[in-house]
C-alpha cells in the first residue's frame, strides 16, 4: 500500500480541557464532546472572536432574573434593537431592526437601554486578556477583534488554536461571557468562520479547502456588502462567489471600480490585509432617534449640542481631531439627508461642532419633522488642534475655546454634570 494512500490523522482540540489529540468523538482526558477536528487546525494564525450577543449577555450576566426571558437592547419603540439575546432572536428579532417591529415579533421581550459605559469597560477586559495572547489585535468594535497569532506558539508552549480556546474559557470564568472564534489563513475567512457556529463556536475554514468552501455561498458573506452592492450585483447576474468566478478582473473593475477588485480576490478567498493594532479611526459620531417626530427648533437645537458634545468628549478621550463635520436627519417620512463641510482648521471642540452642524441644519428645509439626528467629525488625525481657535468671522471663538477646556478641567475633577449648558437642558 502507498503511504499518500493511508489516511492521515486529523488533530482535535477538546475546547474544555485544552488537550490535543488525534480525531475522536470525545476527548480521551475529559470525555467532553466539545471538540474541534481540522486538518490544518494547529498550523492557522489567523483569529476572528466574537462576543456572543455582547450587550444583552452582559446584561444578563449582571441580572440572573434575566436568563430564560427575551431581552432586547435599544431605545424606545421609535429606536432601533441595538442587540438581542438568542431566544428573542428565535422570535425573528435582529440587530438595526425597528423596535416596533422587534416587539410585535416578541412583544414579551424585556427592553433595556444600552449601558455603554458598563460595556466599554467590559470590552477593555476582553482587550487585555487578547494582548495577552499577541500584542497584533485589531478591534472592530466592543465585542469583536481581529487577532494574528503567527510566531506565539514557542511564546506559549502551545498552537494558536489553543490559546485561542483558553481565551474563551478564562472570559467564560472571568467575565461570565462567551464568545465565538473563527481561525483561518485570512482576515476575511476568520470573520466568515467566527459566525459558523454561534453562539459559543469555534470554526475553522482551511487554505486547502477555501475555493471549495465559498463556491457556492452568496455574495451578502462579504463583509460589507449592503443592499445597494447586492442589488447592483444581482443586476449583473451575481448572485454567489461561483458567479464571481465567471468574471474576468477587469471586467468587474470596469463595472464596479475598486470594489470589483476587491470581489475578484475574495472571490478567490485572496485577502493580504494584515491585521493592524493601530488601525486609525475613521469617524466619530453620535446619534439619537427621538419618540416621537418633532419640528421644533428649540427641541432640534438642543440635540444638535448634546450630540455635539458627546462627538467632542469622544474624540478628546482619543486625542484626535477632525476637520470634516456631518449633520445627519431622517425626516418622518424616512428619507435620510446627509450634509457635511470641511473646517479650515481640525477641530475636536463641540462648540465648533455645535456652531457648524447647526449651520448645516438651517440650510435643510425649514419646518420639518424629523425622527432622528446625528452629528459626525471625519477626516481625523492625531496632528492636535489649537486650545485657542481663531475666525476674523467670529472673534468670540478663541475665547469661547479657552471656556470649554476650562469646563473641561473641572469637569474632570467634579463630574459630568458640574457644569451644564443652557442649551443642554433643551
Amino acid at each position: 500500500m502507498r503511504y499518500d494512500t493511508v489516511p492521515r490523522p486529523m488533530p482535535a482540540l477538546c475546547r474544555d480541557c485544552l488537550k490535543t489529540f488525534d480525531t475522536g468523538p470525545r476527548c480521551p482526558a475529559c470525555r467532553g464532546p466539545r471538540v474541534v477536528v481540522h486538518d490544518e487546525l494547529l498550523d492557522l494564525s489567523i483569529a476572528h472572536m466574537d462576543c456572543d450577543a455582547f450587550y444583552a449577555s452582559v446584561e444578563k450576566r449582571d441580572n440572573p432574573d434575566l436568563a430564560d426571558k427575551p431581552l432586547i437592547i435599544g431605545g424606545g419603540r421609535r429606536g432601533v434593537v441595538s442587540t438581542a439575546c438568542y431566544i428573542a432572536r428565535i422570535r425573528g428579532v435582529r440587530s438595526a431592526m425597528p423596535m416596533f417591529q422587534a416587539l410585535k415579533l416578541c412583544p414579551e421581550a424585556v427592553v433595556l437601554k444600552p449601558r455603554m459605559e458598563v460595556y466599554a469597560d467590559v470590552s477593555r477586559q476582553i482587550r487585555a486578556m487578547m494582548q495577552d495572547l499577541t500584542p497584533d489585535v485589531e478591534p472592530l468594535s466592543l465585542d469583536e477583534a481581529f487577532m494574528d497569532l503567527s510566531g506565539t506558539a514557542r511564546l506559549h508552549g502551545a498552537p494558536p488554536a489553543v490559546m485561542l480556546a483558553r481565551l474563551i474559557r478564562r472570559m467564560r470564568d472571568e467575565l461570565g461571557l462567551t464568545g465565538s472564534i473563527g481561525l483561518s489563513h485570512n482576515k476575511f475567512l476568520a470573520k466568515i468562520a467566527s459566525d459558523l457556529d454561534k453562539p459559543h463556536g469555534f470554526s475553522v475554514i482551511g487554505a486547502a479547502e477555501t475555493a471549495t468552501f465559498l463556491h457556492g455561498q452568496p455574495v451578502s458573506l462579504i463583509w460589507g456588502v449592503g443592499q445597494a452592492t447586492r442589488s447592483a450585483l444581482e443586476a449583473a447576474g451575481i448572485r454567489t462567489f461561483a458567479d464571481l468566478l465567471r468574471w474576468q478582473q477587469t471586467d468587474l473593475v470596469a463595472r464596479f471600480g475598486s470594489m470589483g477588485d476587491r470581489l475578484w480576490h475574495l472571490a478567490r478567498g485572496q485577502d493580504a490585509r494584515r491585521v493592524s493594532a493601530h488601525s486609525p479611526v475613521k469617524s466619530i459620531s453620535n446619534e439619537t432617534t427621538f419618540l416621537d417626530d418633532t419640528s421644533d427648533p428649540d427641541i432640534l437645537d438642543g440635540h444638535i449640542w448634546r450630540l455635539a458634545e458627546k462627538v467632542a468628549d469622544r474624540a478628546k478621550a482619543k486625542g484626535i481631531s477632525g476637520r470634516v463635520v456631518t449633520l445627519k436627519l431622517k425626516r418622518a417620512d424616512h428619507k435620510i439627508l446627509s450634509r457635511r463641510t470641511a473646517l479650515h482648521d481640525p477641530t475636536q471642540l463641540a462648540d465648533t461642532l455645535y456652531r457648524t452642524a447647526r449651520g448645516l441644519f438651517d440650510l435643510v428645509e425649514p419646518g420639518r419633522s424629523y425622527r432622528l439626528l446625528g452629528v459626525g467629525l471625519s477626516d481625523l488625525s492625531t496632528d492636535g488642534c489649537p486650545d485657542t481657535p481663531g475666525d476674523l468671522l467670529d472673534p468670540q471663538a478663541r475665547q469661547r475655546g479657552k471656556a470649554e477646556r476650562a469646563t473641561d478641567e473641572i469637569r474632570a475633577k467634579f463630574g459630568a454634570d458640574a457644569i451644564l449648558k443652557g442649551r443642554a437642558l433643551r
